[in-house]
Formats: C-alpha cells, sequence, structure tokens
C-alpha cells in the first residue's frame, strides 16, 4: 500500500467518522435559564405603593371566600383573621407577616440530579404546555387527547434541548379514566423523562397518590426533605378559593412541595378592565393563598403566580399577546420582587386555531416579555394552541425551538477578550471580510443562535425539496424527535415499584369517567 492511498483512507475514515458523528442521536440539554440582563420595571415606587395599598384595603375591607371548606375557616380565625360566614377578612399586614416564611427561591430536584432545577432568583425554568383536552397535528387533525398522545408529549419534552421540566398535564389524557389517569401521567414523567415534573392537583387523593409515587422515585426521607414536585393552584378569580385546590395546597404543602398560587384572570370578566385594578387584585389574591400555605407549613415553597389574558369584548374570548397582558405581566413580576417570592407566568400564549402567523406573533410577544417581567418559572412555554384547549405537535416544537433565543437574549452581551474581537478586526483590517479569520473560525459553530426547525435555503433548494411550510417542518421534526427517543435509565426495582402501586391503585376504585 503507498502512503498517498493510506492518505486517502484515512482521510476517508475521518471524513465518514465526522458524518456518522453528525448524524448520531443525541438528547441535547441546557441549564435552567440564569439571567445576566436587567429585568423591565413598568411601574414606578408610587404606582407600586397604591397598588400594594388598595391590596391590604380590598382584603380588610371586601375580604376574600373560602368556599366549603370549615378548617380553612378555623385556621383563618386562629391566626386573627375576621372570619363571618364563610368571607375572610385580614387585618392590614397579616397576610405578608404569614408569608414571610416563604423562601425567596428553592431547589426543584430531578431523578437525574443534572436536571435540577432552581426557582427564583435571575432563573428562568421553562416548562411545557398544561391542561388541554385536545391534540392537533398535521395528520391527525384536532382531537381529543389520549394516553399515547401524552407519552409522546413527555418524550418530546426529554428531547427538547431548551425545555429544562418535564411538566403536568401535558395534554389530558380522555382514554383514562378521571379518577385514574393521574396515575398514569404521573407514571410517564416519572419513567419516560429525567426533568422535574408536576403533581396532580383535581382532588385530595390523587395529590397523595402524587406524593406517595414521589416517595417511591427518589425515596421517603428525601421527599421529606427536599422539593421534587411543582403543583399548580388556581385561584377561582374574583377572590375565591374553593376546596379542591385548598386540598391541593394542603397536601403539597404539608409535605414540603412547591405549588404555584395562581389567579385565573381574564381581564374584564374576572378582574376590573383597567391594569391597575387586575394588579390589585392578583396580588391580593396572591397576598392571602401565601399566607394560608405557610399556615399549613411554615417555610412551605411556594411561587406568585399571575395567569392574565384580556378579552374581545365582541365575542367574549380570551386574547393573547396584547399589550394590557403585557403590562400586566412586568406589573406582577414587580410586585412579586417586592415580596421575595419567585414569579410564574407567561408563555407561548395564543388564540390561534393553528400554529400559524397569528399564533407566532402572540406566542413571541408573551415569550419575550416573560423573559424582560423577571418570571422564574413559565408554564407553557410551548405546545399552546387555541387559548390553551389544544396541545399541538408542530406547535410544541416550533415553540421549543424558539426558547434557544431567550436563552440568548438572557446570557446578555459577551465583553471577555474573545467577545470584544479586537484580534479579528486588527486581523481583518479596512477592505476584508471575516469569513476565514482566525476568530471566526474559532467561533462560528457557537456565535449564532441556529433554529433546528426553521428554513433558511435559498428559494430553489426549498421549492425543490417541497416547498414546505413551517408547520410541516415542525411536523417531520416531532417524527425524528420521537423516532429518535431512548428512554432515561431508570432503576429496574423502582420502576418495578412504581408500576406495581398503579396497579394497586387503579384496581381499588373503579372506573369513573366524570
Amino acid at each position: 500500500m503507498s502512503d498517498e492511498t493510506g492518505g486517502r483512507r484515512m482521510r476517508g475514515g475521518g471524513g465518514a467518522a465526522r458524518r456518522a458523528d453528525r448524524t448520531a442521536v443525541r438528547q441535547e440539554f441546557t441549564r435552567f435559564i440564569e439571567r445576566n440582563i436587567p429585568n423591565f420595571d413598568i411601574l414606578n415606587e408610587e404606582a407600586l405603593a397604591i397598588i400594594e395599598a388598595n391590596a391590604e384595603t380590598l382584603l380588610a375591607e371586601i375580604g376574600v371566600n373560602f368556599v366549603d371548606n370549615p378548617a380553612a375557616l378555623q385556621r383563618w380565625r386562629d391566626a386573627g383573621a375576621d372570619v363571618q360566614g364563610e368571607r375572610v377578612r385580614l387585618p392590614r399586614g397579616l397576610a405578608r407577616v404569614l408569608g414571610a416564611t416563604a423562601p425567596s427561591s428553592f431547589v426543584q430536584h430531578a431523578r437525574n440530579p443534572e436536571r435540577n432545577v432552581t426557582i427564583g432568583g435571575k432563573g428562568l425554568v421553562l416548562a411545557p404546555v398544561y391542561g388541554p383536552p385536545f391534540v392537533r397535528d398535521l395528520e391527525g387533525g384536532r382531537r381529543y387527547a389520549k394516553l399515547e398522545d401524552f407519552q409522546n408529549f413527555v418524550k418530546l419534552g426529554q428531547m427538547s434541548k431548551w425545555l429544562h421540566h418535564s411538566g403536568g398535564t401535558v395534554c389530558e389524557p380522555t382514554d383514562v379514566a378521571v379518577n385514574k389517569r393521574h396515575l398514569d401521567m404521573l407514571h410517564a414523567h416519572m419513567t419516560l423523562s429525567d426533568k422535574p415534573y408536576m403533581g396532580s392537583v383535581t382532588e385530595r387523593s390523587r395529590c397523595v397518590d402524587s406524593v406517595e409515587m414521589s416517595k417511591i422515585l427518589f425515596g421517603a426521607e428525601f421527599v421529606e426533605e427536599n422539593t421534587v414536585m411543582i403543583s399548580l393552584v388556581n385561584i377561582n378569580s374574583p377572590l375565591t378559593f374553593d376546596p379542591i385546590m385548598m386540598d391541593a395546597l394542603e397536601v403539597y404543602a404539608a409535605a414540603g412541595q412547591a405549588c404555584i398560587v395562581s389567579p385565573f384572570i381574564v381581564g374584564g370578566a374576572m378582574a376590573p378592565v383597567t391594569v391597575a385594578g387586575t394588579l390589585t387584585q392578583v396580588l391580593a389574591e396572591v397576598l392571602v393563598a401565601v399566607a394560608y400555605s405557610q399556615l399549613i407549613r411554615p417555610g412551605a415553597p411556594v411561587i406568585f403566580g399571575a395567569f392574565v389574558t384580556s378579552i374581545d369584548m365582541n365575542s367574549g374570548a380570551p386574547t393573547f399577546g396584547t399589550p394590557e397582558a403585557a403590562q400586566i405581566t412586568l406589573g406582577a413580576g414587580q410586585l412579586a420582587r417586592r415580596l421575595g417570592l419567585p414569579y410564574r407566568s407567561a408563555g407561548a400564549f395564543c388564540g390561534s386555531k393553528l400554529p400559524d402567523a397569528q399564533a407566532a406573533y402572540e406566542s413571541a410577544n408573551s415569550l419575550n416579555i416573560g423573559l424582560m417581567s423577571g418570571v422564574n418559572f413559565m408554564l407553557h412555554a410551548c405546545g399552546w394552541l387555541e387559548g390553551g384547549l389544544v396541545s399541538s405537535y408542530e406547535k410544541y416544537v416550533m415553540d421549543a425551538d424558539q426558547l434557544g433565543i431567550l436563552h440568548r437574549l438572557a446570557a446578555g452581551i459577551d465583553m471577555s477578550a474573545n467577545g470584544q474581537a479586537m484580534d479579528a478586526i486588527r486581523e481583518v483590517g479596512p477592505g476584508g471580510h471575516y469569513l476565514g479569520c482566525e476568530h471566526t473560525q474559532a467561533n462560528f459553530k457557537e456565535a449564532f443562535w441556529r433554529s433546528s426547525v426553521l428554513d433558511y435555503k435559498p428559494f430553489e433548494a426549498w421549492e425543490q425539496e417541497g416547498a414546505r411550510s413551517t408547520e410541516a417542518l415542525a411536523n417531520l421534526r416531532v417524527r425524528k424527535m420521537l423516532g429518535d427517543y431512548q428512554a432515561p435509565d431508570l432503576d429496574p426495582g423502582i420502576a418495578e415499584a412504581l408500576a406495581e402501586f398503579v396497579a394497586q391503585r387503579k384496581a381499588a376504585v373503579p372506573d369513573a369517567f366524570l
């Protein structure tokens, strides 16, 4: 064999290795975002003081209702509140005093410690859509969600580079009994993903099951001492706390697990039409919920939530990506920081029926405002369609792709010697170009954010490949990610114990679909 032939073969082998490396299946992950940019404060000190004073007036003079919950009413009496029937009025400052024991940040542990997230401070944790009863994809259209869809979305979340959290009810599997589907959903999160997850909140026993399954996954002692779950506790605005949500708050707070306490507000229907009035109501409702969590267990982790949309006054339908919703999101972030609490808001919200231009505009508006407002936990960061009624496969990967932009924006501007690029400017000089300079060669792989979905080919190449729309490209991406999916390792004993727990709990009660 000649040296020349051997050299060619060696180079060929290297090329084959590089091609194999490029096509190999990878599960790429990024840590949660740690902002290196300032938050945008939309309210001045005078405005914040007015809203806070108005919220205290609301609690002292108007009060809130705790419905069908005698135990909660007694807790409030014991804490010094004025309780008349189901109406609870709090003396000025009481809610703040009680809520002062809630931590400003906490770690949510994943079964893979590399996926742990810190919620609070300058962090931003991104989680997928939550709650839709329907799913949509390019082949099947809009249809009721099934357990297979739920499992597919968990797999997509595991494979999505920019998502930090597996989420909760990424869609509602309607082919499983209502009283048992929480078991299958939790089992999917625990076995198909190694990212953090959310617990069930739809009935007290389902919350207890969530805690018990977490003890199997992590160990009972670890769960006693650490946060391994977040759960979403919606407040029934205006000013009403229903027993189902309070049951969830009580179970999780007692177990030391985190809750997002979040008013669910459609402005003009469930809160005033004005931004300042809505912020007053949001703050009052959150103050009560945070205080109540601390009555259950001082130090229990809790997140200041604000889910707010405006309303189309012609149709009554909720609207998304609007300037008023942006102002509320920004203002609520300031209120949360003044309370020293982690903040949940924003998401890839839209009212569109399809993953189209409307969906993109509205979602981009909301995602960017979420970054600017200091959100620490962003639920619905990908997959949301049709006002939250639909989990869209294509929009899930389109949104998840765009979340990479939030990572890049949050990093701020690199002002290191490499970032300043003075060596490159000297090397190229007047009239040159930077494509071949040493600095470009050293940085080009990571210099610019690159989409894994969007098309930037010349027209002729795009047309030759089928003139595919973004939705069609996203559909291909979905199929590739599901095809490439690999389940994370799980101890066989733990896997068996989880499966046995689910089977036993399902066998213990008959199916109920209401």
